[in-house]
Order: structure tokens, then sequence, then C-alpha cells
């Protein structure tokens, strides 16, 4: 299927209520499909799907669409949901320790390829502390500096394993075994469809 037959497809999964706090609505994303405005559509369409959850095949969608057009980070944006769609949605505040005192000396990729342990508070056999790793998701910048704090969003490798977790606990990063960042939960969201793993 081609990108406009992608998108409009996309398009008819969003409920014609559904309005950002823009004021888009999917009649907008119409518009710049008839002007062959594509990317613009994506993007908006991105925009609807979160304010209101849309169907699995939404994001799927979009995903193919944005490969198609060589968006790589709209692409695993897209995959990325996918994910949460399937397994929930867990956001945190992070605050990233400083190069002088973590080993992460420079920046990483917000858009999910960094996937660093947590300390979520379970106790492995020997009573050391259980880390368990989860992809991270940086919100609205490309990059996180040792030093900084942003909100992410986690994607769980194992998602059982972190039902548990209550927004307003403290969990800690790891890239070793020593703490590269503290992070208060901040949200937390069940799935909308059955779970399944970080592939769409």
């Amino acid at each position: 299927m081609d990108v406009p037959k992608l998108l409009e497809a996309a398009s008819l999964l969003v409920p014609e209520a559904v309005v950002t706090e823009n004021y888009i609505t999917v009649n907008d994303v119409w518009e710049y499909l008839a002007h062959d405005e594509w990317e613009v559509a994506l993007d908006l369409l991105e925009e609807l799907g979160d304010v209101h959850p849309p169907p699995l095949a939404f994001w799927q969608t979009l995903a193919t669409a944005a490969e198609q057009m060589q968006l790589d980070r709209s692409a695993a944006w897209c995959h990325w949901r996918c994910f949460e769609t399937r397994n929930g949605i867990i956001r945190a505040d992070l605050a990233l320790r400083p190069a002088h005192e973590a080993r992460r000396q420079t920046p990483f990729s917000g858009a999910g390829v960094l996937r660093p342990m947590w300390n979520i508070g379970g106790k492995s056999p020997t009573g050391e502390p259980d880390l368990y790793i989860a992809a991270l998701w940086v919100e609205f910048t490309p990059f996180m500096e040792p030093g900084s704090q942003a909100t992410v969003r986690l994607a769980p490798l194992s998602p059982s394993k972190w039902q548990q977790l209550q927004p307003g606990q403290v969990i800690t990063m790891h890239e070793d075994r020593t703490v590269a960042g503290t992070a208060v939960v901040l949200e937390i969201q069940g799935p909308s469809v059955a779970p399944a793993t970080l592939q769409s």
C-alpha cells in the first residue's frame, strides 16, 4: 500500500470528535492529504493518536507509512506506541547523574535506542537488587545528556515484572551496577490490547 493510502487508512481509525489541544481534528489531516502534504499529515495523526487511544492498527499503519517515507524517528515512535498499546504506558521523570559522577560521559539518543537496567524494588534470591531491562524514550528531545532531566517513557523487556510499579515510586537507572539516574514514576496505564513483545 502506498503512503497516501496508508495515511488515509489510519485517518479512518480516528473518531471525528477527537480534537487536540491545538484544535486539530482528522479533517485537518484530510486537508493535508488532499494537498499531498504527507509528512504533515503523519505528524498530525501522531498528535491525534496521543489524544484518544486508537487501535493497534492505527500505529502499525503509521509505522509502515513513516518507514516508506524514510522518517526513522517517526517510524520508531509509531513502533513504540504499538508496544505501549499492547503492554501499557510507563512515564517517569528521569534525572541523570552528571558526567563526573557517572559512567556515562556522552549524550544518548532519546528515540528508544538505549536499553538500560532499572531497579524497581525487586530482590534477587541472594537479597541483591534485581535489575530489569527497559528501553527508554525521551519525550520532546532527541538526546539526553549526563546531568539533565526529562520526562521519559519506558518499555520493559518483561512487562509482567513491572506490574507492581506505582505512580510516585522512585526507581533507579543503571548502565552497570552503579546508579546512572533516578526516576520518579509519573503515570502508568494498562494495555489497550493483549500483551506482546517490543516488536510490532
